[in-house]
């Protein structure tokens, strides 16, 4: 069975593709080339089943989504009309969120005989299992992230985002729609708002979305965020083990040591 992979931008399909035995397909939502990987079909949401179509003639029988895209700008001149007779209900579905609107966007795949594939099923080791994987994590530090992981699943719950940063049991952001980066941007800029970091640093969180498909959207760490964190201020990145992905995890350790945080696969 043939592989596609559905490339967003970022490095994580190019990743997937060095692990699997085959070489995958490679489709590019328009505007959102992956890094490293050449692209072997584009595509358009405006011309959705005509790309299903593609994908079927090509021979492909299992697709798997990788990478970040933004929600993309519609040009209804550019529909067809099996495509438009689907936009109500991929409309609907982007009005509650990203996960309503990815979980159609499965659901369409799999009506036209495609099986979903999750990073789990593909390249397991992408995702740490529990653990300390560098530095020590304090006591503080154990009941900050305990205090943003229930954040995090409150927003999660609402559709919103997967991370938070707590210091001392403040929580001092939450990501949304604009990510990771502005969230730490965000907490890097507070001034006397932030606790006397003396007594606790402070703790960034990432976790999957409480019942979220696994198939699509996961998590995403890697060295940049890392740096990010030390940005901030923070002791150190805390993230829910087995449920996020980790691109270069030898260089996230690297990097966590020489900048003195930890990094923490929370069971």
């Amino acid at each position: 069975m043939r592989t596609a992979i559905i490339a967003g931008q970022g490095r994580l399909p190019a990743a997937l593709a060095a692990g699997m035995a085959e070489p995958p397909l490679v489709a590019a939502l328009d505007g959102f080339a992956p890094e490293g990987l050449t692209v072997d079909l584009r595509f358009r949401v405006e011309r959705l089943v005509p790309f299903l179509r593609a994908l079927e003639r090509d021979g492909i029988g299992q697709v798997i989504f990788a990478g970040a895209v933004t929600r993309p700008r519609l040009d209804p001149a550019l529909l067809d009309e099996a495509t438009a007779a689907l936009l109500p209900r991929l409309m609907a579905a982007m009005q509650q969120g990203d996960d309503a609107t990815l979980r159609v966007v499965i659901e369409l795949f799999e009506e036209f005989g495609f099986k979903v594939a999750g990073v789990e099923d593909v390249a397991p080791a992408l995702l740490p299992g529990a653990g300390v994987l560098a530095g020590t994590v304090s006591p503080r530090d154990e009941a900050d992230a305990a205090r943003a992981a229930a954040i995090v699943a409150a927003l999660g719950a609402v559709d919103v985002g997967q991370g938070a940063v707590v210091a001392q049991g403040l929580c001092l952001g939450v990501e949304a729609l604009p990510g990771t980066d502005a969230l730490l941007a965000q907490v890097a800029a507070i001034g006397g708002l932030r606790p006397d970091p003396a007594r606790g640093k402070g703790v960034f969180y990432k976790a999957a979305k409480p019942g979220q498909d696994r198939r699509i959207d996961l998590p995403t760490l890697g060295p940049d965020t890392v740096k990010a964190v030390a940005a901030a201020g923070l002791a150190g990145l805390a993230f829910q083990a087995r449920s996020v992905i980790c691109l270069d995890l030898a260089g996230m350790q690297r990097l966590a040591g020489e900048l003195g945080l930890f990094l923490w696969a929370r069971a």
